[in-house]
């Protein structure tokens, strides 16, 4: 019997977390670009990001019904095609119509590749000897990683936002054709109707929402707020970001090795706490290099927690693993895009910081209830 768990179709899978992570990353340095190409203030970009979450979510409770029932190669394929048109009109729109409208699709076209990347991991490791999600989400931090440090470099350089989008869409491009010969075939089980989460999926959803709210955060606002706090210019704005993506790559390259040690639990209850401590940091620290540092902390503390959970969404009962991951994405997209606009909001009447602070509260739910989720889980 043909097993999923080979190299070619181990390569396919990193290679499509490289895709997503390297178009969403491209987009946090560009943002305060496109806040700029249409005048709009924090809260007026805050609504602005709730498009970009409204596609996302829209789109992702299909995902799991159409990858049982077509398989997740074509929506890997589809989604990541999009995404690379996509990205570069991000920064050709100039009226706010004409934002929201391109924000929705970039956010629909991110949120199937992700169910559909996910889906097709679970089928690969379900055959594993040993664990591969956190390897496999640390090809998405490696994307993320060259995507805002090379948009970074390009930006710092001189080039135009929207040649330095393109730029970013051809990488995309790149590791979408290397991995399209490679993507299983199989479809990932009957097709079955959307449903919400229940049971433990339901708490790993809500856990996931929590994590991706403050991923979502960073990619979207740690531009304005490094910049708008005075420690980098706007050209450099995206260096948080890179800071936080580098952070995640090194603990997903070694997150399997330390879930298999330590089990999820622990995996969960140190990740939360490390992120905690690095935005306080973040917000506290007086010298630009140290409070930099703090997105080393968070990147480093939340690499783990998302794989853990798609991983224990995959095995539990409740539900079928592709409903549940379509369940648990969807729920965890909800945070890293609708999330952020609430942010806006937030700051707008406020300020970043105690924008972020709410992360820091939220965040500590995750070690508070880590038990008692990999225990109804396994």
């Amino acid at each position: 019997m043909t097993t999923n768990d080979r190299p070619e179709t181990r390569l396919a899978t990193r290679l499509a977390f490289v895709a997503a992570g390297v178009a969403m990353a491209c987009w946090a340095p560009l943002v305060p670009f496109a806040k700029a190409n249409v005048g709009v203030d924090e809260a007026g970009l805050g609504l602005l990001l709730l498009c970009l979450g409204g596609g996302s979510v829209t789109a992702m409770p299909v995902v799991g019904w159409l990858a049982g029932r077509i398989g997740s190669k074509p929506l890997i394929l589809w989604s990541g095609l999009g995404l690379v048109a996509l990205l570069p009109l991000l920064m050709l729109a100039d009226t706010v119509p004409v934002l929201a409208v391109t924000l929705m699709l970039f956010g629909a076209a991110l949120g199937t590749l992700d169910v559909a990347m996910n889906v097709h991991a679970v089928e690969v490791e379900r055959d594993a000897p040993k664990p591969l999600m956190s390897g496999f989400h640390a090809m998405f931090s490696i994307g993320g990683f060259a995507g805002a440090g090379g948009m970074t470099l390009l930006l710092g350089a001189g080039l135009t936002p929207v040649l330095a989008a393109v730029c970013g869409s051809l990488l995309t491009l790149t590791a979408l054709l290397l991995a399209w010969p490679r993507l299983l075939i199989a479809k990932a089980g009957e097709p079955i109707p959307f449903a919400l989460p229940r049971g433990i999926v339901l708490l790993l959803a809500g856990l996931a929402g929590i994590t991706f709210l403050v991923e979502g955060a960073v990619l979207d606002w740690s531009a304005l707020l490094v910049t708008g706090n005075g420690l980098l210019d706007p050209a450099h704005g995206g260096v948080g970001y890179m800071l936080f993506a580098g952070a995640m790559t090194v603990g997903r390259l070694t997150g399997d090795r330390i879930v298999a040690r330590l089990g999820a639990a622990r995996v969960l209850a140190a990740g939360g706490l490390t992120s905690v401590l690095g935005i306080v940091l973040l917000l506290t620290s007086p010298v630009a290099g140290i409070a930099l540092a703090g997105f080393v902390l968070i990147g480093l503390g939340a690499s783990n927690i998302v794989p853990v959970l798609f991983s224990l969404a995959g095995r539990q009962k409740v539900m079928s693993p592709a409903l549940a991951i379509a369940a648990v994405t969807t729920v965890g997209y909800g945070g890293i895009l609708l999330g952020p606009a609430l942010l806006g909001l937030i700051a707008h009447n406020f300020d970043l910081s105690a924008a972020f602070a709410l992360l820091a509260v939220l965040l500590t739910v995750i070690p508070a209830t880590a038990r008692l989720a990999t225990k109804r889980a396994e």
